[in-house]
């Protein structure tokens, strides 16, 4: 099978590349390939004739996106439209994925994939928006819906990771104050890179959640990452509106992977477990 990653030098990317055993991969960057330039698209992914397209661009700086929804609605939208078009066009598989911010937290139970989706910000609207395009426009598809994503490559749009800026800080000696009032499941990218391409081997479409198992506050994760990778913090909870971001968050985005459980193919651990694994590798690379 002939796999194009777009965003191939992000942390997911990375993970589906160097988790990938039997297909042939072609990777394109960020700098190599632009996604909301149609007539490039096209011309790329005709010659790479590949039978996946796999998708994991987006503008996902959150509170940017409140500045700047012409920005995100180009690349979380139109240019979704031309993978689609292309996808189509070369009778690929197109893979994309989505977010937990396409609700709005308004409850207390893990949302399945058939849970009507209410996005709080300009972010979770242009994501939402994706998803319909994917839906309704791409032939053959898989639309995968994660949450709280974390890896060893680190998110080049973001400028690290939060794993990564919460040891940092700590090291610093910096008094460090994380939200306690958002529930999400952190998601370490190599579990989902190994999701993904068991999916792969399938004839399943559609929709998917894949997170982690359980959940946690943002507090509760960054009190696991410094218990875990034995490092001593002046850490403390704050509130979501004492944080006073741009972008509101869901107060409780927790995806249940109900399809994959469903179909018994479900292989994502607890979350800190997997954060036990990421901490592993980082401390074997350094």
């Amino acid at each position: 099978m002939r796999i194009v990653i777009l965003g191939a030098n992000g942390q997911l990317g990375r993970d589906l590349t160097r988790y990938n055993t039997e297909h042939e991969i072609r990777g394109f960057t960020r700098e190599e390939f632009d996604v909301v330039d149609y007539a490039k698209t096209q011309r790329a992914l005709i010659a790479a004739q590949p039978d996946v397209v796999i998708n994991t661009t987006a503008y996902h700086r959150v509170d940017d996106c409140e500045a700047q929804p012409e920005v995100a609605y180009a690349v979380n939208v139109l240019a979704v439209l031309n993978l689609c078009r292309v996808s189509n066009e070369i009778g690929a598989r197109l893979v994309h994925f989505s977010t937990d911010y396409v609700f709005d937290g308004k409850t207390s139970t893990p949302y399945t994939e058939t849970s009507p989706p209410m996005p709080l910000s300009v972010y979770g609207n242009s994501k939402l928006s994706g998803e319909y395009i994917v839906r309704s426009t791409a032939a053959r598809h898989l639309l995968i819906r994660t949450c709280g994503l974390y890896g060893v490559a680190g998110s080049r749009g973001k400028g690290g990771n939060f794993v990564e800026t919460m040891l940092s800080k700590a090291r610093a000696g910096d008094a460090i104050k994380v939200v306690a009032d958002q529930i999400v499941t952190p998601t370490h990218t190599a579990d989902l890179a190994r999701q993904v391409l068991q999916l792969l081997g399938t004839n399943e479409s559609g929709l998917f959640h894949a997170t982690n198992e359980g959940m946690c506050s943002w507090y509760e994760f960054a009190c696991a990452v410094f218990e875990l990778a034995g490092v001593k913090a002046n850490i403390s909870p704050t509130t979501s509106d004492q944080y006073r971001a741009p972008a509101i968050r869901p107060a409780f985005s927790v995806l249940e992977n109900a399809r994959l459980k469903a179909l018994n193919l479900n292989r994502m651990q607890h979350w800190k477990d997997a954060l036990a694994e990421y901490l592993r590798e980082k401390s074997q690379r350094a």
